[in-house]
């Protein structure tokens, strides 16, 4: 158990989320509003959603500093649910998750060179009417010579509950130490469905004809358009740590992920 003595708390702009920190404010005075003070905090509350908790995470990565969410919008699975008492009591039991990212190099077209890292996936997607044309090479080794299809994402496991799983991947749990390589309505091969890769694995995804069939890329909230290859690794040099309640553990929910309806 930790005990964190200097508490900050970000909210979204949302009503609810809003109205939750009008709430946190009265009942807690002591604490720091992030979007106020830019001060050293032992751990932030996050009040949103699964999207804010993901723009949040990206916004304090060079802090290293524990997250403790708490939902406010429509799923929250990386959040706890909102309780307005004892809350300095639930972060002193509460269980720790750490997450890494994803490391996306995508090169363009025109030239240009980006990165940016992926909490929860990278995905490729076709950005015409046609279908995009992938050659896949996971470490060094031509795998596929040509996927035809809407896109093909890489996932997480934190991840693989999310998109991963609405395109027909596999839910992971936190401990397999593997990534998803999932085609998005996938032609050719038909009868390819994805693959799990160790969390090692280096995945170079090569786009064929991209004057005629345009590609974007996207990690989280980067998008990149008209890429001519995109580069996939998991970075374990940098990490997230997340808090749960006991009874509320991301491993639980993701084991019950698994057998829902």
């Amino acid at each position: 158990m930790h005990y964190y003595q200097q508490i900050g708390f970000v909210a979204d702009k949302t009503p609810d989320a809003q109205m939750v920190r009008e709430l946190l404010v009265q009942h807690y005075p002591e604490w720091v509003d992030m979007n106020l003070a830019s001060v050293h905090v032992d751990v932030i509350i996050v009040l949103g959603g699964d999207g804010f908790m993901l723009q949040t995470m990206h916004r304090f990565i060079d802090r290293k500093t524990p997250l403790y969410g708490m939902n406010c919008g429509t799923v929250g699975f990386l959040l706890n649910q909102f309780h307005l008492e004892h809350i300095p009591d639930r972060l002193v039991a509460a269980r720790s998750v750490k997450l890494f990212p994803l490391s996306m190099y995508a090169r363009c077209m025109n030239g240009r060179e980006v990165e940016a890292l992926a909490i929860n996936e990278v995905s490729l997607f076709r950005e015409s009417r046609q279908a995009a044309k992938l050659r896949i090479t996971v470490d060094h080794v031509p795998r596929i010579k040509e996927l035809v299809g809407d896109g093909i994402l890489i996932a997480t496991p934190a991840g693989s509950t999310a998109y991963n799983f609405s395109a027909g991947g596999p839910i992971i749990p936190l401990s397999a130490n593997v990534l998803a390589l999932t085609p998005i309505a996938p032609f050719r091969p038909r009868r390819w469905r994805g693959a799990l890769l160790e969390h090692t694995s280096s995945i170079l995804l090569d786009v064929l004809h991209p004057e005629k069939r345009p590609v974007s890329a996207v990690a989280d909230f980067t998008e990149v358009r008209n890429v001519s290859a995109v580069f996939v690794t998991e970075q374990r040099k940098i990490s997230f740590t997340l808090l749960f309640d006991p009874e509320h553990n991301l491993d639980e929910r993701i084991r019950m992920e698994q057998f829902t309806d």
